[in-house]
């Protein structure tokens, strides 16, 4: 048996099978995304081991999943019957941050924000920085290509992955990329691991770059009276050729999810807020925090003024982290994560809006605007099955209408199991094709996270 093996394998602290644990281990943060129950969780402290367990659920074509920290919106993580979970708390380590080189060596569980805070102390900075941040691990966000509020501007995770360790779907431990600034050797393969949910591979190691510290950041605010007016405003700043450090947006459904949670005095008479950041230095970041002030007052904002309060800027982007776990607090909360066009914004704002009332559904919304990426959230009270058939027909709509806009299905979460359906909606038959292919090449066996992103044939 597979559990035999495992317990011959490995360390008896690596393994787990007692049932109230392992239920801890068996989904995300997904709501309503199906889970299996898995026969153990594997807590290894090394690469070695990793290999090791792989290749016996080859031996056995027992499932395998990877899990980060359990923070993944899309089912990405969530157990499959009879196989095992490998969970990477235990494999945290940053082994290495190299000054000259600008770049970090970090083990898949390591927290973002901790990798940030380490890089801090060298005068180096981490950029990716996704609102999970606190909590998130590096290998869930190269799972995903996690993204974040600054990516407008800096990019995602994976224009910072130089190089990874991984497993691959045959048990093989093999290294991926490079240390140097360049290099085009070989296909880029790990390009294609980032992202990919852990269907082609386990990461056991990732070398990240890294720039120098940035100069401090100015944030602007505006009030607007529609989610409508604050798109105009984020279309207009994309226009004028300026690109912030962030430019986000908060509905007042989030504010005062938020503000009833952590009490911060922030809720306002506005229907909309953006908060936006530059951090060009000297006299080039006063022309641009001008710049965009100039096109909030443009679009109808209500109110708009540059913070001279670093306290009150830093507090509006904690209220922007923290609420989507503000809103959990209400009943659960199923996440949209479609991204458009930047042109695209306001409308798709609009239809937002017209989905919500055609389905009666309450959508509250939180968006990194400044490059499209929009994530409303469609609430419903605990254990009403009408209002999650509602829901979800709102969830399915929000999907085509981004593709109708040119937009895609996910623009950050990933896949997973929620947006199979969608995905099928967005690429070809012949571009799954593509993708199915590579998946039989790197896992031949299809062990590794069976039945997450790509859909099934019909």
């Amino acid at each position: 048996m597979l559990i035999d093996d495992l317990r011959a394998a490995l360390p008896a602290d690596r393994l787990v099978t007692d049932v109230d644990v392992v239920a801890g281990y068996v989904h995300d943060e997904a709501e309503w995304a199906r889970h299996g129950s898995p026969v153990a969780v594997i807590r290894p402290r090394s690469a070695e081991e990793v290999r090791d367990v792989v290749r016996l659920c080859v031996r056995h074509r027992a499932p395998v999943v990877a899990r980060g920290a359990g923070t993944g919106l899309s089912g990405g993580a969530n157990a499959v019957d009879g196989g095992v979970v490998i969970a990477f708390d235990l494999m945290n380590a940053i082994r290495e941050i190299d000054t000259t080189e600008r770049l970090a060596v970090v083990e898949p569980g390591v927290v973002n924000n901790d990798l940030r805070a380490a890089c801090a102390h060298h005068g180096l900075w981490y950029p990716p920085d996704p609102a999970s941040a606190p909590w998130s691990t590096l290998g869930g966000n190269v799972a995903t290509n996690a993204g974040g509020l600054c990516c407008v501007k800096y990019g995602v995770t994976a224009d910072y992955v130089l190089g990874l360790q991984m497993v691959t779907g045959t048990g093989e431990l093999v290294r991926l990329g490079r240390r140097t600034p360049k290099g085009v050797a070989g296909y880029d393969l790990v390009r294609l691991i980032v992202g990919s949910e852990g269907t082609l591979g386990i990461v056991t190691e990732v070398t990240v770059r890294l720039r120098p510290a940035r100069p401090p950041e100015r944030t602007v605010a505006g009030f607007f009276p529609s989610l409508v007016d604050a798109g105009r405003a984020v279309a207009a700043v994309g226009a004028s050729g300026i690109v912030p450090s962030a430019l986000e947006l908060i509905d007042h459904h989030c504010l005062r999810a938020v503000d009833e949670w952590k009490n911060m005095g922030l809720s306002v008479e506005a229907n909309a807020v953006l908060l936006a950041r530059v951090d060009a230095p000297g006299d080039a970041g006063e022309t641009e925090a001008a710049a965009i002030l100039g096109c909030f007052e443009q679009t109808g904002a209500t109110w708009a003024a540059r913070s001279t309060d670093q306290e009150e800027a830093d507090a509006l982007f904690e209220a922007r982290r923290l609420a989507y776990p503000a809103l959990e607090r209400l009943g659960p909360v199923l996440t949209e994560d479609v991204c458009v066009p930047t042109a695209a914004v306001p409308e798709m704002l609009a239809r937002v809006d017209e989905t919500a009332q055609a389905h009666d559904t309450r959508i509250a919304t939180i968006a990194h605007a400044g490059d499209g990426n929009l994530h409303p959230l469609l609430l419903t009270p605990p254990g009403d099955d009408a209002a999650r058939g509602r829901a979800q027909a709102a969830f399915e709509q929000i999907i085509s209408d981004a593709l109708d806009l040119g937009g895609t299905v996910t623009g950050e979460h990933g896949v997973g199991l929620l947006k199979r359906d969608g995905l099928r909606r967005e690429l070809a038959t012949t571009v799954l094709d593509l993708h199915r292919a590579v998946k039989d090449a790197l896992d031949p066996h299809h062990i590794l996270n069976p039945g997450k992103v790509l859909p099934p044939r019909y």
